[in-house]
């Protein structure tokens, strides 16, 4: 009987146990995501800086194969190129850029005009898109007799009104202009410091792992870093592939602004799916001003650079690097984008890498056991 109880304190006292540490794991876990969910938007820019860390390291790496030099003489020497070809770029054409920018900006806004006045016509309500007043509306009539029209001159309150409005969205696309190069150079300035002594931060990171699991951290972080360095080498190519297919073909249709559509496609080549529709939807608004013939060619050029893309680029070039099924990725791409914004759409697929290396891991470590016991 005195054996009987005591096994039952016993239990009672690991039960306890199990409940307090399950208890502190459920508070510790629901807290790291309350952290992560409030300072969202500064990790992103984190992770946005790590992985343009790994990309100047992979290229750094591919750049060690042809010259044995030191490792900050071959990232300092990549960094070199791709400024003075960031460089060339602004220099032979920045007035280009500016100059297409405007004017597609211009022909995409007349575009929508045209869309909004087709679709009030057909008595669709067009005010659920928010697509504005984009036409511009005279701001008043001049009188039968050629005499000024009443109230030509606004009150003092209209006058402050107007001031502070206008003072209100300069501070506000001042902010936001300020904060867009500040993420910049934040990004750059990670991507340099990872890039420049990827062995601490490597070692660093195997360093929280406890010593019992540091082997299996080392295997997971190796592979992470693989993976991430094939599949950004990829989309590199990939961009650059859609930027000159879209830029030429552009060109030849006779679309104005071919040159700045070309970069926005291969920039938005960096979001699977979501950014070849953004593109695809910017070439078909930016073609109308052309004609119809104009539209449905440049519809079929993004329709080939999609096709290429998808089935050629992509399969071969990111074959080793990722495998996930395109409904898979599109809706986890839905579902960030929903929660993260623009951070979670751009970021999805390095993210879903990342998870997939984590789940092949332990798929393959769980499998190992099983087929030597059969």
């Amino acid at each position: 009987m005195v054996a009987s109880v005591e096994e039952r304190r016993e239990a009672r006292n690991n039960l306890a146990l199990a409940i307090l540490v399950g208890g502190i794991g459920v508070v510790t876990f629901t807290g790291f995501l309350a952290l992560a969910w409030y300072f969202a938007a500064a990790l992103f820019l984190i992770f946005a800086g790590m992985l343009l860390g790994v990309a100047l390291n992979a290229m750094t790496d591919l750049l060690g194969r042809v010259f044995k030099l030191p490792h900050s003489f071959r990232l300092a020497l990549v960094c070199v190129v791709l400024a003075a070809l960031l460089s060339g770029v602004l220099w032979l054409g920045g007035a280009t850029i500016a100059h297409q920018a405007t004017a597609l900006s211009n022909t995409i806004k007349s575009q929508l005009v045209g869309v909004k006045a087709f679709l009030d016509r057909n008595g669709i309500d067009t005010s659920y898109f928010e697509l504005g007043n984009l036409a511009t509306e005279p701001a008043s009539s001049a009188a039968p007799n050629g005499a000024a029209p009443a109230h030509a001159l606004p009150s003092a309150g209209a006058l402050a009104s107007s001031g502070g409005a206008i003072v209100s969205q300069t501070v506000k696309l001042v902010a936001s202009t300020v904060g867009a190069v500040g993420n910049f150079f934040i990004v750059v300035f990670l991507g340099l410091t990872f890039a420049a002594q990827p062995s601490v931060y490597r070692n660093g990171l195997l360093y929280l792992a406890p010593a019992a699991h540091r082997a299996r951290a080392v295997v997971i972080v190796d592979r992470i870093g693989e993976t991430l360095e094939r599949w950004l080498i990829a989309q590199i190519i990939t961009m650059a592939a859609v930027f000159v297919v879209t830029w030429l073909g552009l060109a030849v249709i006779g679309i104005p602004g071919s040159f700045i559509l070309g970069i926005q496609a291969g920039l938005l080549a960096f979001i699977p799916t979501i950014g070849a529709l953004i593109a695809g939807l910017i070439v078909v608004l930016a073609s109308l001003a052309s004609g119809w013939v104009t539209a449905a060619s440049a519809f079929g050029l993004f329709l080939g650079v999609h096709a290429l893309e998808s089935y050629i680029l992509t399969p071969m070039l990111q074959r080793q690097a990722l495998d996930i099924p395109p409904a898979t990725l599109f809706a986890l791409q839905i579902l960030l984008g929903t929660v993260f914004g623009i951070w979670g759409i751009a970021l999805a697929l390095p993210l879903i890498a990342i998870v997939k290396v984590l789940i092949d891991h332990f798929k393959t470590e769980n499998a190992a056991p099983s087929a030597a016991v059969a």
